[in-house]
């Protein structure tokens, strides 16, 4: 798995994009795993600095009990449409996914807050090229690094 730090050292420009994606509004979505298997979709809030990934959830979350027993999660960006015009003045997407590891929670958070750095596995950006003939899918992969894909 790597930490943020790794991506951007790798990949700034397209780190750099996925960051203002999630960036663009609080709240994100999260998929983690329910104890038979099947996923679960909740609502997060990540903190991005220069070196990791972090976010916190509340004790007793049903998420927390998912991430404690299986700490493999995905997470979404805000999806934020365009307010009109062509398919590729919409900014986009992100995705990120990999493993939750807990962490001292940050200086002014609730109390029981539990704390969690996500070390990444994959990282991916959607959104439409300018000349609106194709989607345009960039990834970043552990071990493999980053690629660019169009899709007609």
């Amino acid at each position: 798995m790597a930490t943020w730090r790794e991506i951007q050292a790798d990949s700034p420009q397209f780190a750099s994009r996925v960051r203002a994606l999630f960036d663009a509004g609080t709240n994100k979505t999260m998929a983690s795993l329910r104890r038979d298997g099947s996923p679960r979709i909740s609502g997060t809030e990540l903190v991005f600095d220069t070196e990791r990934i972090t976010l916190g959830m509340m004790p007793d979350s049903l998420k927390l009990h998912d991430v404690l027993r299986d700490p493999r999660v995905a997470i979404h960006s805000p999806t934020l449409e365009p307010s009109a015009g062509q398919p590729s003045d919409w900014a986009g997407d992100a995705k990120l996914a990999g493993e939750l590891v807990g962490t001292e929670p940050a200086l002014g958070d609730p109390p029981r807050t539990s704390s969690f750095e996500v070390n990444v596995h994959e990282v991916v950006l959607t959104y439409i090229d300018p000349d609106n003939t194709h989607l345009v899918i960039e990834s970043w992969h552990e071990g493999r690094g980053w690629q660019r894909i169009n899709r007609l």
